[in-house]
């Protein structure tokens, strides 16, 4: 055991809590299960534990091995990594599939590990990361808008307009905490007013365009408004599935029906996964609730300190691009789960079931690790790094 935590580098809260939450998740999961296996008819409660297990696994593996790689590197692996996002946008985009009956036009499916894989999850740890890498490469000149409209929203923007179709509040996490990065990284202020008003603008067109050709991207703007609707207007039918997540934490009560007692876990749809915190209040009650709430800030903070720590402009800007989303994801989840947000598809990280948000996880978690363990970088290392992706490749192998 000994030999195992001496390979662990980086911060080690952070390691701890990720455990923690891991470990945690196998009972909500395999509780929730139920409902795939006797209403929608999909495996056993047992197969989807142990699938569960080999993705978390993967998942660990995954961030062990990235927070072993020196984080400069990820500075240029943004730059190859980014042409191949845009390719999976588009022909997610293009094909998409559908997944446990429900429409999933976000998701492109992988034979080999019988799991979809979102591609707007690693595309918004890339973007983060090229976020990072352009504020930090001009932290000591003044940004010219002009320029940044090329270089640095025009590659966001893009990458935006390819998620948004079919999934909003992806889009609107990543385009929020993109500002919170260029805010903390010193773009300038005024430029930033410009560009919410300019997208708040783009994302009007959009709807319109949605509205007067309704064929092109069916149901998406509807599903939308109805959600909007059904949550502002209180006069209206709740929705079936923030109905049944109510039931179930009210009847949770301070310390919860038990361990795998839950009831509303067979009407819930996607109880193991977008409404797995409603389950985890009616079975662990308000006690578990505010448990599980308390170890998403404790990540929070450790994650701030992580970024106030980190010897480069890079690397703060990059721990804070990779982490905070997590928190954030977990926090709009749960605000759903309890009602007092609209309904968004957001998984609860590390312990909603799924691969591609457990492995997206962990690879955001496994960069502020790398962050956190490194002390040797300096801005003049970051700073020599080529520009060119043929380059930087090469150093890389080479490395």
């Amino acid at each position: 055991m000994n030999q195992l935590f001496r390979h662990l580098q980086g911060d080690r809260a952070i390691w701890a809590l990720v455990g923690i939450l891991a470990i945690f998740s196998f009972m909500p999961v395999y509780s929730a299960s139920t409902n795939l296996v006797y209403v929608v008819g999909n495996g056993s409660t047992l197969g989807h534990l142990v699938k569960h297990a080999v993705l978390l696994c993967m998942g660990f593996a995954i961030m062990f091995g990235v927070h072993k790689i020196p984080y400069r590197y990820f500075s240029g692996g943004s730059l190859l990594l980014f042409p191949v996002v845009i390719v999976l946008l588009i022909v997610t985009l293009a094909q998409g599939t559908t997944i446990g009956g429900a429409n999933a036009s976000r998701w492109i499916q992988l034979p080999v590990l019988g799991v979809g894989f979102q591609t707007s999850t690693l595309a918004s740890l890339v973007l983060m990361v090229y976020v990072a890498r352009y504020l930090a490469r001009r932290k000591e000149r003044q940004i010219e808008f002009k320029e940044s409209l090329l270089q640095f929203w025009l590659p966001i923007g893009g990458t935006l307009l390819l998620i948004l179709p079919a999934n909003f509040s992806t889009t609107a996490l990543i385009f929020m905490m993109v500002l919170l990065v260029a805010f903390i990284g010193g773009y300038p202020k005024k430029h930033l007013a410009f560009v919410i008003a300019g997208s708040i603008g783009i994302l009007a067109i959009f709807v319109l365009v949605v509205k007067a050709f309704p064929d092109a991207m069916p149901n998406r703007v509807a599903t939308w408004q109805s959600r909007i609707e059904n949550f502002s207007n209180k006069e209206n039918a709740e929705g079936y599935q923030v109905e049944k997540a109510k039931i179930a934490i009210a009847t949770g009560g301070l310390t919860g029906r038990g361990p795998g007692k839950s009831v509303q876990k067979n009407f819930l749809p996607q109880s193991s996964s977008d409404f797995i915190f409603a389950i985890i209040v009616e079975e662990y009650g308000v006690i578990g609730a505010i448990t599980v709430l308390s170890f998403y800030f404790l990540l929070l903070f450790r994650i701030l300190v992580a970024a106030q720590k980190a010897g480069t402009v890079f690397g703060t800007l990059l721990v804070i691009g990779a982490g905070l989303p997590i928190v954030f994801q977990a926090i709009i989840n749960m605000s759903v789960a309890t009602n007092m947000i609209p309904v968004t598809g957001q998984t609860l990280p590390l312990i909603s079931s799924g691969g591609t948000s457990i492995w997206m996880t962990c690879f955001a978690l496994g960069i502020v690790l790398s962050v956190s363990s490194s002390k040797e970088v300096t801005e003049e290392d970051l700073n020599e790094e080529s520009d060119d992706p043929l380059s930087i490749l090469h150093e890389t192998i080479h490395e």
